[in-house]
Protein backbone atom coordinates (compact mmCIF):
# COMPACT_ATOMS: atom_id res chain seq x y z
CA UNK A 1 0.00 0.00 0.00
CA UNK A 2 1.44 3.43 -1.28
CA UNK A 3 1.93 5.99 1.26
CA UNK A 4 0.79 9.55 0.58
CA UNK A 5 3.72 11.95 -0.11
CA UNK A 6 2.28 15.19 0.91
CA UNK A 7 4.07 18.68 0.24
CA UNK A 8 5.09 19.56 3.57
CA UNK A 9 3.06 22.72 3.02
CA UNK A 10 -0.20 21.43 1.90
CA UNK A 11 -3.08 18.96 2.06
CA UNK A 12 -5.80 19.53 -0.35
CA UNK A 13 -5.00 22.36 -1.78
CA UNK A 14 -3.83 25.47 -0.33
CA UNK A 15 -4.96 24.73 3.58
CA UNK A 16 -1.67 24.89 5.05
CA UNK A 17 -0.29 22.29 7.84
CA UNK A 18 0.01 24.58 10.78
CA UNK A 19 2.61 23.06 12.85
CA UNK A 20 5.64 20.58 12.83
CA UNK A 21 8.27 19.23 15.50
CA UNK A 22 11.64 17.03 15.21
CA UNK A 23 11.66 13.71 15.18
CA UNK A 24 14.69 13.75 17.62
CA UNK A 25 14.55 11.17 20.52
CA UNK A 26 16.41 9.89 23.39
CA UNK A 27 14.97 6.78 23.22
CA UNK A 28 15.88 4.38 20.51
CA UNK A 29 13.96 4.02 17.00
CA UNK A 30 13.96 1.80 13.95
CA UNK A 31 15.48 -0.70 14.98
CA UNK A 32 13.36 -3.50 16.31
CA UNK A 33 11.80 -6.41 13.91
CA UNK A 34 8.54 -6.86 13.39
CA UNK A 35 8.18 -9.74 15.84
CA UNK A 36 9.24 -7.47 18.50
CA UNK A 37 6.27 -5.08 18.01
CA UNK A 38 3.92 -7.88 17.63
CA UNK A 39 4.56 -8.74 21.13
CA UNK A 40 4.39 -5.43 22.54
CA UNK A 41 1.05 -5.46 20.85
CA UNK A 42 0.02 -8.74 22.27
CA UNK A 43 1.37 -7.95 25.62
CA UNK A 44 -1.04 -4.88 25.72
CA UNK A 45 -4.68 -7.20 24.53
CA UNK A 46 -3.23 -10.63 26.51
CA UNK A 47 -2.12 -8.49 29.39
CA UNK A 48 -3.77 -9.18 32.96
CA UNK A 49 -7.15 -6.61 32.03
CA UNK A 50 -8.34 -10.00 30.27
CA UNK A 51 -9.10 -11.51 33.89
CA UNK A 52 -11.85 -9.12 33.91
CA UNK A 53 -13.40 -9.11 30.37
CA UNK A 54 -16.15 -11.77 31.10
CA UNK A 55 -17.35 -9.32 34.08
CA UNK A 56 -17.10 -5.92 32.40
CA UNK A 57 -17.91 -6.70 28.96
CA UNK A 58 -19.82 -10.40 28.67
CA UNK A 59 -22.42 -9.76 31.84
CA UNK A 60 -23.65 -6.50 30.78
CA UNK A 61 -23.92 -7.58 27.11
CA UNK A 62 -24.94 -11.52 27.24
CA UNK A 63 -23.54 -14.20 25.11
CA UNK A 64 -25.07 -12.63 21.44
CA UNK A 65 -24.19 -9.05 21.61
CA UNK A 66 -21.07 -9.66 23.88
CA UNK A 67 -19.30 -12.42 21.19
CA UNK A 68 -20.62 -9.85 18.44
CA UNK A 69 -19.16 -7.13 20.01
CA UNK A 70 -15.70 -8.87 20.66
CA UNK A 71 -15.21 -10.13 17.05
CA UNK A 72 -16.93 -7.01 15.69
CA UNK A 73 -14.58 -4.35 17.68
CA UNK A 74 -11.79 -6.75 16.55
CA UNK A 75 -12.07 -5.63 12.78
CA UNK A 76 -13.48 -2.33 13.67
CA UNK A 77 -9.55 -1.99 15.70
CA UNK A 78 -7.70 -3.80 12.97
CA UNK A 79 -8.82 -1.12 10.15
CA UNK A 80 -8.08 1.51 12.38
CA UNK A 81 -5.12 0.75 13.44
CA UNK A 82 -4.03 -0.18 9.73
CA UNK A 83 -5.06 3.27 8.59
CA UNK A 84 -2.79 5.00 11.09
CA UNK A 85 -0.04 2.54 10.50
CA UNK A 86 -0.67 3.97 6.67
CA UNK A 87 -0.16 7.45 8.03
CA UNK A 88 3.11 7.21 9.34
CA UNK A 89 4.78 8.72 6.84
CA UNK A 90 3.14 12.12 5.41
CA UNK A 91 4.54 15.19 3.73
CA UNK A 92 7.96 13.19 3.16
CA UNK A 93 8.33 12.69 6.90
CA UNK A 94 8.28 10.31 9.02
CA UNK A 95 6.34 10.54 12.59
CA UNK A 96 7.12 8.98 15.59
CA UNK A 97 4.84 10.21 17.89
CA UNK A 98 1.26 10.52 17.30
CA UNK A 99 0.65 14.12 18.51
CA UNK A 100 3.43 14.68 15.87
CA UNK A 101 1.48 13.40 12.92
CA UNK A 102 -1.53 14.91 14.28
CA UNK A 103 0.07 18.46 14.53
CA UNK A 104 1.47 18.06 11.00
CA UNK A 105 -1.78 17.57 9.79
CA UNK A 106 -4.27 19.89 11.46
CA UNK A 107 -1.65 22.32 13.39
CA UNK A 108 -0.68 23.27 16.56
CA UNK A 109 -3.92 23.11 18.63
CA UNK A 110 -4.77 19.25 17.90
CA UNK A 111 -1.25 18.89 18.34
CA UNK A 112 -1.80 19.56 21.89
CA UNK A 113 -5.06 18.43 22.04
CA UNK A 114 -4.09 14.73 20.55
CA UNK A 115 -1.01 14.70 23.14
CA UNK A 116 -3.63 15.74 26.14
CA UNK A 117 -5.80 12.86 24.99
CA UNK A 118 -3.23 10.12 24.14
CA UNK A 119 -1.42 11.03 27.64
CA UNK A 120 -5.19 10.87 29.53
CA UNK A 121 -5.32 7.42 27.86
CA UNK A 122 -1.93 5.96 28.58
CA UNK A 123 -1.98 7.22 32.70
CA UNK A 124 -5.97 5.64 32.50
CA UNK A 125 -4.09 2.49 31.74
CA UNK A 126 -1.56 2.47 33.41
CA UNK A 127 -3.66 3.03 36.98
CA UNK A 128 -5.60 0.33 36.08
CA UNK A 129 -2.48 -1.70 35.56
CA UNK A 130 -1.31 -0.78 39.14
CA UNK A 131 -4.93 -1.73 40.09
CA UNK A 132 -4.59 -5.06 38.57
CA UNK A 133 -1.19 -5.61 40.65
CA UNK A 134 -2.51 -4.92 43.72
CA UNK A 135 -5.35 -7.31 43.41
CA UNK A 136 -2.93 -9.98 42.23
CA UNK A 137 -1.10 -9.38 45.74
CA UNK A 138 -3.78 -9.11 47.83
CA UNK A 139 -5.43 -12.57 46.53
CA UNK A 140 -2.03 -14.20 47.43
CA UNK A 141 -2.02 -12.85 50.18
CA UNK A 142 -5.89 -13.87 50.78
CA UNK A 143 -4.81 -17.20 49.72
CA UNK A 144 -2.60 -17.95 52.47
CA UNK A 145 -3.92 -16.06 55.22
CA UNK A 146 -7.39 -15.41 56.45
CA UNK A 147 -7.09 -12.03 58.08
CA UNK A 148 -7.53 -8.70 56.50
CA UNK A 149 -4.18 -7.34 57.66
CA UNK A 150 -2.98 -6.39 53.72
CA UNK A 151 -5.37 -4.37 52.18
CA UNK A 152 -5.96 -3.74 48.61
CA UNK A 153 -4.18 -0.06 48.83
CA UNK A 154 -1.37 -1.45 50.92
CA UNK A 155 -0.85 -3.85 47.93
CA UNK A 156 -1.33 -0.93 45.53
CA UNK A 157 1.29 0.71 46.89
CA UNK A 158 3.82 -2.56 47.01
CA UNK A 159 2.54 -2.75 43.24
CA UNK A 160 3.72 0.94 42.43
CA UNK A 161 7.25 0.40 44.16
CA UNK A 162 7.74 -2.64 41.82
CA UNK A 163 6.49 -0.78 38.69
CA UNK A 164 9.22 2.09 39.71
CA UNK A 165 11.84 -0.07 40.23
CA UNK A 166 11.61 -2.03 37.16
CA UNK A 167 11.25 1.36 35.09
CA UNK A 168 14.63 2.58 36.23
CA UNK A 169 16.19 -0.50 34.41
CA UNK A 170 14.49 -0.13 31.47
CA UNK A 171 15.75 2.87 29.63
CA UNK A 172 13.46 2.75 26.36
CA UNK A 173 10.52 0.41 25.15
CA UNK A 174 13.19 -1.41 22.87
CA UNK A 175 15.00 -2.23 25.49
CA UNK A 176 12.08 -4.60 26.33
CA UNK A 177 13.54 -7.37 24.19
CA UNK A 178 13.31 -10.61 26.58
CA UNK A 179 11.21 -9.54 29.02
CA UNK A 180 7.89 -9.34 26.05
CA UNK A 181 8.67 -13.20 25.89
CA UNK A 182 8.91 -13.38 29.87
CA UNK A 183 5.52 -11.19 29.84
CA UNK A 184 4.13 -13.60 26.87
CA UNK A 185 4.90 -16.99 29.40
CA UNK A 186 3.52 -15.14 32.34
CA UNK A 187 0.07 -14.44 30.33
CA UNK A 188 -0.20 -17.96 29.45
CA UNK A 189 0.30 -19.18 32.68
CA UNK A 190 -2.44 -16.69 34.03
CA UNK A 191 -4.56 -17.34 31.14
CA UNK A 192 -4.29 -20.86 30.94
CA UNK A 193 -4.94 -21.48 34.64
CA UNK A 194 -8.08 -19.42 34.45
CA UNK A 195 -9.57 -21.20 31.56
CA UNK A 196 -8.69 -24.24 33.28
CA UNK A 197 -10.04 -23.78 36.54
CA UNK A 198 -13.20 -22.15 35.14
CA UNK A 199 -13.94 -25.39 32.71
CA UNK A 200 -13.59 -27.23 35.82
CA UNK A 201 -16.23 -24.90 37.77
CA UNK A 202 -18.51 -25.06 34.36
CA UNK A 203 -18.65 -28.70 34.44
CA UNK A 204 -19.49 -28.91 37.60
CA UNK A 205 -22.12 -26.37 38.28
CA UNK A 206 -24.39 -27.65 35.63
CA UNK A 207 -27.18 -24.51 36.65
CA UNK A 208 -25.54 -20.68 35.81
CA UNK A 209 -28.22 -17.57 35.22
CA UNK A 210 -26.85 -15.97 31.98
CA UNK A 211 -29.66 -12.81 32.19
CA UNK A 212 -28.26 -9.20 32.32
CA UNK A 213 -28.77 -7.82 36.02
CA UNK A 214 -30.18 -4.77 36.95
CA UNK A 215 -33.09 -2.39 35.74
CA UNK A 216 -33.17 -0.97 32.48
CA UNK A 217 -31.67 2.16 33.03
CA UNK A 218 -28.58 0.28 34.39
CA UNK A 219 -29.04 -2.02 31.81
CA UNK A 220 -28.27 0.90 29.21
CA UNK A 221 -25.84 2.27 30.66
CA UNK A 222 -23.43 -1.02 31.58
CA UNK A 223 -24.15 -1.86 27.67
CA UNK A 224 -22.89 1.47 26.40
CA UNK A 225 -19.46 0.79 29.34
CA UNK A 226 -19.22 -2.57 27.86
CA UNK A 227 -19.09 -0.72 23.96
CA UNK A 228 -15.81 1.68 25.29
CA UNK A 229 -14.25 -2.20 27.13
CA UNK A 230 -14.62 -3.62 23.80
CA UNK A 231 -12.36 -0.93 21.89
CA UNK A 232 -9.96 -0.56 25.03
CA UNK A 233 -9.48 -4.17 24.91
CA UNK A 234 -7.71 -4.23 21.49
CA UNK A 235 -5.99 -0.52 21.20
CA UNK A 236 -2.91 1.00 22.57
CA UNK A 237 -3.37 4.30 22.14
CA UNK A 238 0.40 4.74 20.84
CA UNK A 239 0.60 3.04 17.39
CA UNK A 240 2.68 5.33 16.41
CA UNK A 241 5.39 5.18 19.39
CA UNK A 242 5.32 1.76 18.53
CA UNK A 243 5.65 1.58 14.99
CA UNK A 244 8.56 4.15 15.46
CA UNK A 245 10.68 1.60 16.71
CA UNK A 246 10.05 -0.72 13.96
CA UNK A 247 13.20 -1.40 11.18
CA UNK A 248 12.31 -0.85 7.35
CA UNK A 249 10.36 -1.49 5.45
CA UNK A 250 7.98 0.38 8.37
CA UNK A 251 5.04 -0.08 6.85
CA UNK A 252 5.47 -3.48 6.05
CA UNK A 253 6.97 -4.94 8.71
CA UNK A 254 3.87 -3.17 10.79
CA UNK A 255 1.40 -4.92 8.90
CA UNK A 256 3.19 -8.08 9.91
CA UNK A 257 2.94 -7.82 13.64
CA UNK A 258 -0.81 -6.30 13.01
CA UNK A 259 -1.24 -9.29 11.58
CA UNK A 260 -0.29 -11.09 13.86
CA UNK A 261 -2.08 -9.47 16.98
CA UNK A 262 -5.15 -9.53 15.81
CA UNK A 263 -5.08 -13.39 14.54
CA UNK A 264 -3.07 -15.48 16.98
CA UNK A 265 -2.43 -12.82 19.59
CA UNK A 266 -6.46 -12.44 20.16
CA UNK A 267 -6.76 -16.24 20.84
CA UNK A 268 -6.29 -16.22 24.51
CA UNK A 269 -8.32 -13.14 25.36
CA UNK A 270 -11.22 -14.97 23.53
CA UNK A 271 -10.90 -18.26 24.97
CA UNK A 272 -10.39 -17.10 29.00
CA UNK A 273 -13.57 -14.01 27.90
CA UNK A 274 -15.81 -16.70 26.83
CA UNK A 275 -14.81 -19.86 29.06
CA UNK A 276 -14.99 -17.71 32.33
CA UNK A 277 -18.48 -15.79 31.11
CA UNK A 278 -19.59 -19.67 30.30
CA UNK A 279 -18.70 -21.23 33.90
CA UNK A 280 -19.98 -18.23 35.80
CA UNK A 281 -22.68 -16.43 33.83
CA UNK A 282 -23.96 -13.28 35.51
CA UNK A 283 -21.58 -13.54 38.30
CA UNK A 284 -18.65 -13.06 36.80
CA UNK A 285 -16.27 -11.07 38.81
CA UNK A 286 -14.05 -7.99 37.27
CA UNK A 287 -10.68 -10.26 38.58
CA UNK A 288 -11.80 -13.99 37.34
CA UNK A 289 -9.05 -15.33 39.40
CA UNK A 290 -11.00 -14.51 42.57
CA UNK A 291 -14.00 -16.12 41.09
CA UNK A 292 -12.45 -20.03 39.48
CA UNK A 293 -11.81 -22.82 42.67
CA UNK A 294 -9.06 -25.25 42.93
CA UNK A 295 -5.42 -25.86 44.26
CA UNK A 296 -4.05 -22.65 46.60
CA UNK A 297 -1.02 -23.05 45.00
CA UNK A 298 -2.18 -23.06 41.63
CA UNK A 299 -4.33 -19.82 42.36
CA UNK A 300 -0.82 -18.36 44.05
CA UNK A 301 1.07 -19.13 41.00
CA UNK A 302 -1.47 -17.67 38.75
CA UNK A 303 -1.80 -14.18 40.81
CA UNK A 304 2.13 -13.88 40.85
CA UNK A 305 2.37 -14.54 36.89
CA UNK A 306 -0.51 -11.83 36.85
CA UNK A 307 1.50 -9.24 38.86
CA UNK A 308 4.62 -9.72 37.17
CA UNK A 309 3.34 -9.23 33.70
CA UNK A 310 1.53 -6.04 34.65
CA UNK A 311 4.63 -4.06 35.78
CA UNK A 312 5.96 -5.04 32.27
CA UNK A 313 2.69 -4.12 30.15
CA UNK A 314 3.00 -0.70 32.45
CA UNK A 315 6.05 -0.13 31.47
CA UNK A 316 5.29 0.13 27.80
CA UNK A 317 2.12 2.37 28.15
CA UNK A 318 4.12 4.63 30.00
CA UNK A 319 6.92 4.86 27.63
CA UNK A 320 5.52 7.46 25.72
CA UNK A 321 5.50 9.79 28.74
CA UNK A 322 9.31 8.28 29.39
CA UNK A 323 10.28 9.33 26.11
CA UNK A 324 8.90 13.08 26.51
CA UNK A 325 10.92 13.15 29.77
CA UNK A 326 14.27 12.21 28.57
CA UNK A 327 14.85 13.36 25.03
CA UNK A 328 13.64 17.16 26.70
CA UNK A 329 14.99 17.18 29.97
CA UNK A 330 16.56 14.02 30.87
CA UNK A 331 19.07 13.56 27.65
CA UNK A 332 22.89 13.18 28.65
CA UNK A 333 26.04 12.11 26.71
CA UNK A 334 26.53 9.32 28.57
CA UNK A 335 25.14 5.74 28.36
CA UNK A 336 21.61 4.55 29.70
CA UNK A 337 22.90 3.70 32.94
CA UNK A 338 25.15 6.86 33.50
CA UNK A 339 24.80 8.54 36.96
CA UNK A 340 22.81 11.17 35.53
CA UNK A 341 20.50 9.16 33.39
CA UNK A 342 20.14 6.22 35.84
CA UNK A 343 19.56 9.21 38.68
CA UNK A 344 17.11 11.26 36.51
CA UNK A 345 14.79 8.20 35.57
CA UNK A 346 15.03 7.06 39.22
CA UNK A 347 13.89 10.96 40.13
CA UNK A 348 11.09 11.36 37.59
CA UNK A 349 10.15 8.14 36.76
CA UNK A 350 9.68 6.91 40.35
CA UNK A 351 7.55 10.67 40.46
CA UNK A 352 5.04 9.35 37.29
CA UNK A 353 4.61 5.81 38.77
CA UNK A 354 4.24 7.36 42.46
CA UNK A 355 1.58 9.43 40.89
CA UNK A 356 -0.33 7.26 39.30
CA UNK A 357 -0.18 4.66 42.60
CA UNK A 358 -1.42 7.16 44.36
CA UNK A 359 -4.46 7.58 41.96
CA UNK A 360 -5.10 3.87 41.75
CA UNK A 361 -5.34 3.41 45.60
CA UNK A 362 -7.68 6.64 46.03
CA UNK A 363 -9.92 4.90 43.14
CA UNK A 364 -9.81 1.45 42.38
CA UNK A 365 -12.99 1.09 40.01
CA UNK A 366 -11.10 -1.23 37.59
CA UNK A 367 -14.13 -1.47 35.29
CA UNK A 368 -14.68 2.19 35.30
CA UNK A 369 -11.21 2.84 34.22
CA UNK A 370 -11.58 0.34 31.56
CA UNK A 371 -15.37 2.23 30.40
CA UNK A 372 -13.91 5.99 31.05
CA UNK A 373 -10.46 5.13 29.43
CA UNK A 374 -12.29 4.20 25.96
CA UNK A 375 -14.76 6.98 26.06
CA UNK A 376 -12.54 9.67 26.71
CA UNK A 377 -9.39 8.54 24.66
CA UNK A 378 -9.67 5.54 22.70
CA UNK A 379 -12.65 6.33 20.93
CA UNK A 380 -11.11 9.24 19.90
CA UNK A 381 -8.06 8.46 19.19
CA UNK A 382 -8.19 4.90 17.38
CA UNK A 383 -11.26 5.34 15.45
CA UNK A 384 -12.08 9.14 15.24
CA UNK A 385 -8.79 10.69 14.76
CA UNK A 386 -7.80 8.03 12.30
CA UNK A 387 -10.05 8.28 10.16
CA UNK A 388 -10.50 11.94 9.92
CA UNK A 389 -6.85 12.42 9.27
CA UNK A 390 -6.44 9.61 6.47
CA UNK A 391 -9.21 11.76 5.61
CA UNK A 392 -7.16 14.96 5.27
CA UNK A 393 -3.91 12.83 3.74
CA UNK A 394 -5.83 10.64 0.94
CA UNK A 395 -9.22 12.67 0.09
CA UNK A 396 -7.58 13.51 -3.15
CA UNK A 397 -7.20 9.62 -4.05
CA UNK A 398 -10.26 8.72 -2.50
CA UNK A 399 -13.55 7.98 -4.37
CA UNK A 400 -17.05 9.46 -3.62
CA UNK A 401 -17.78 6.23 -1.23
CA UNK A 402 -14.81 5.99 0.68
CA UNK A 403 -15.02 9.22 1.84
CA UNK A 404 -18.56 9.04 2.86
CA UNK A 405 -17.27 5.86 4.53
CA UNK A 406 -14.65 7.43 6.98
CA UNK A 407 -17.43 10.61 7.53
CA UNK A 408 -19.57 8.05 8.75
CA UNK A 409 -16.72 6.34 10.77
CA UNK A 410 -16.33 9.75 12.41
CA UNK A 411 -19.28 10.70 13.48
CA UNK A 412 -20.56 7.22 14.28
CA UNK A 413 -17.43 6.75 16.52
CA UNK A 414 -17.83 10.27 17.98
CA UNK A 415 -21.46 9.83 19.59
CA UNK A 416 -20.56 6.80 20.96
CA UNK A 417 -17.14 7.98 22.71
CA UNK A 418 -19.62 11.43 23.86
CA UNK A 419 -22.50 8.14 24.76
CA UNK A 420 -19.63 6.27 26.81
CA UNK A 421 -18.16 8.48 28.57
CA UNK A 422 -21.71 9.64 30.08
CA UNK A 423 -22.05 5.72 30.96
CA UNK A 424 -18.85 5.82 32.61
CA UNK A 425 -18.89 8.83 34.81
CA UNK A 426 -22.37 7.53 36.06
CA UNK A 427 -20.62 4.34 37.17
CA UNK A 428 -18.08 5.88 38.72
CA UNK A 429 -20.79 8.22 40.20
CA UNK A 430 -22.57 5.07 41.46
CA UNK A 431 -19.45 3.35 42.41
CA UNK A 432 -17.89 5.97 44.40
CA UNK A 433 -21.57 6.11 46.74
CA UNK A 434 -20.79 2.66 47.26
CA UNK A 435 -17.39 2.57 48.18
CA UNK A 436 -14.65 4.80 50.02
CA UNK A 437 -11.69 6.52 48.92
CA UNK A 438 -9.27 3.68 49.79
CA UNK A 439 -11.73 1.48 49.36
CA UNK A 440 -10.28 -2.39 50.25
CA UNK A 441 -12.20 -4.16 47.20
Amino acid sequence: MDVEECPPEKINGDQRIGFDVSDDTAHQISHDPWYQAAFVLTTGVNSAYVLGYSGSIMVPLGWIAGTVGLVLAAAISLYANALLARLHEVGGKRHIRYRDLAGHIYGRKIYYLTWALQYINLFMINTGYIILAGQALKAIFVLNRDDAVLKLPYCIAIAGVVCAMFAFGIPHLSALRVWLGLSTFFSLIYIVTAFVLSLRDGINTPSRDYSIPGSKSSKTFSSIGAAASLVFAYNTGMLPEIQATVKPPVLKNMQKALSFQFTAGVLPLYAVTFMGYWAYGSSSSTYLLNSVNGPPWVKVTANIAAFLQTVIALHIFASPTYEYLDTKYGRNKGGAFSFHNLSFRIIVRGSYVAITTLVAALLPFLGDFMSLTGALSTFPLTFVLANHMYLMVKRNKLTALQRAWHWLNVCVFSCLSAAAAVAAFRLIAVDSKTYHLFADL
